[in-house]
């Protein structure tokens, strides 16, 4: 009974996710051509400037919130309620900690602004660019001791609830922040929106965490044995977020220095569409965190893992899959009526992305079995390397050809480091069979690639001028592209994945 709950947990979060991201997507395609024609290109690339700058404190974390998992694993395994508790003590006290020095790092910020933007801002800019700051350090401080909480509800598999909460901050940010955009409150009004969700979700996680699974704090006795265990632990994972952040937030920094918030705006539109991508292949590896981190610890054999690896592999690849060959076949089209002119760099700049990306995506379960067995130490310190190499390699990148050099400078890195390094590892350190993962792998490719050229052939003889047309066409190609999957690339199981549920559907609809 226990195990179909858990099986039931998996399944509804793995749903739930999809249905965030699937708010993520419409609200993208309905909300941001309105937030960004009422912001205008100049305060939008100013809010993606500052927030960019502000994620920098969220390192301040040391990854302690990614370690819990596995120390709250090592404990319930034991049976050792005493010893989740004292760990929950622990991560409360380490959290309200960073959260004070993220409002003081914060508060430093602010106060000098001038020297964080240089010259690439106006006087008027500057003064906005102070406010959203304070606004997002606050917003970022209560994330801070939200994680407590949210990584007890995640260890414990309460995926729903977890999914939920994220589903309808989703679905409510448009719709609370659109009258204010209407009214004149600009991006200060997006970040209030953003912070008061924050705030809400804050307190419906303690509720649950308090009420519903009893989550239990000893704050009796720090154990600085185990601080040093887990800081060993998450050192390791810290350097890897460092990597992230560079990765992900210096081109738009690097831009708004050397070009201002216009060529911000441009590369942050391509940006949007590349972070929904990356939240496309996470939907489905977070929930298996858990599992994995079990496995791990129980010394299970290698093929059971490898078989997993490649399971979820498949699956996020059969979805990323069709996204980036739709983008590519008609994301020109799609990004100028989408984000209108003066954005037209963004689709190239998004498939620069978004294609050396997917390797990593559909092999990220894989960091997961690394950090359960303590395997992450030599990827974090490449990717760190790689990553300071990115600057170097981007900033001439950006003198020559803008938003487009800084882009090609973030894939040269991650082709480097995210797919030949660690396939390599994964191969010669790990031991993980990759030449069965990618076998796996490679049966999907044919009719993947059948669908894409069939799409660019069709739209290089009849382009499409407008929505409608736009959507007929994505449309068919999505069939399309489901048709040859299904036929000549997915396996039972995964068909299995499509059939049950709509066989359930089916018996429900002939019961009425």
């Amino acid at each position: 009974m226990r195990m179909k709950l858990k099986i039931h947990q998996l399944k509804s979060g793995v749903f739930l996710t999809y249905c965030t991201q699937g708010v993520h997507i419409l609200t993208g395609l309905l909300y941001t051509p309105i937030m960004l024609r009422l912001l205008g290109q100049s305060e939008y690339g100013l809010y993606q400037l500052v927030s960019s700058v502000v994620s920098y404190l969220s390192l301040l974390s040391l990854g302690f919130s990614t370690g819990y998992i596995r120390f709250y694993s090592r404990y319930k395994i034991q049976d050792d309620e005493k010893g989740i508790a004292k760990l929950n003590g622990m991560y409360a006290v380490i959290f309200t900690v960073i959260t004070i020095v993220c409002l003081l790092c914060g508060g430093v910020m602010v106060w000098r602004a001038d020297l964080v933007f240089g010259t690439g801002l106006s006087a008027a800019e500057l003064e906005k660019a102070k406010i959203l700051m304070a606004m997002m350090v606050f917003n970022l401080a209560i994330t801070f001791l939200n994680s407590v909480f949210s990584s007890h509800i995640s260890a414990q598999e309460k995926f729903f609830f977890l999914k939920l909460v994220e589903f309808f901050r989703a679905l409510l940010n448009p719709f609370m922040a659109l009258p204010l955009l209407i009214l004149g409150y600009g991006s200060v009004g997006m970040v209030a929106v953003t912070s008061f969700l924050t705030v809400f979700s804050f307190a419906l996680n303690i509720f649950y965490a308090r009420k519903k699974l009893q989550m239990q704090f000893d704050f009796s006795k720090f154990d600085f044995k185990l601080f040093r265990e887990m800081g060993a632990f998450t050192f390791f994972i810290f350097i890897n977020m460092v990597t992230d952040q560079i990765n992900w937030s210096v081109d738009k920094f690097l831009l708004g220095r050397m070009m201002g918030t216009v060529a911000v705006a441009v590369y942050g539109v391509a940006s949007q569409l590349n972070t929904m991508y990356l939240n496309l292949s996470t939907a489905v590896s977070s929930v298996f965190v858990p599992r994995v981190n079990r496995l791990a610890i129980q010394e299970s054999k290698e093929d059971e893992l490898i078989r997993l690896f490649s399971r979820v592999g498949r699956i996020q690849f059969l979805i990323l899959a069709l996204v980036l060959s739709g983008y590519a076949v008609f994301g020109r089209e799609f990004v100028r009526l989408w984000a209108g002119d003066g954005y037209e760099e963004a689709y190239r700049i998004g498939l620069i992305l978004m294609t050396p990306v997917t390797v990593p995506l559909i092999q990220n379960i894989g960091i997961e079995i690394q950090r359960a067995r303590n395997l992450h130490k030599a990827r974090s310190v490449v990717y760190l390397l790689i990553a300071v190499g990115n600057v170097f390699v981007s900033i001439p990148l950006i003198r020559i050809c803008g938003g487009t050099g800084a882009a090609l400078g973030t894939a040269i890195c991650l082709i480097l480091g995210n797919v030949l390094f660690m396939n390599f590892y994964y191969r010669y350190k790990m031991k993980l069979d990759m030449g069965f993962f990618w076998k796996e792998i490679g049966k999907l490719i044919p009719p993947i690639a059948i669908a894409a050229a069939l799409g660019f052939t069709v739209t290089h003889f009849v382009p499409c001028s407008g929505w409608v047309e736009l959507f007929v066409y994505i449309a068919v190609y999505v069939l399309v592209y489901a048709a040859l999957v299904w036929l000549f690339g997915m396996d039972t199981s995964e068909k299995d994945l499509v059939r049950v549920p709509l066989g359930k559907i089916r018996r429900l609809l002939c019961r009425k």
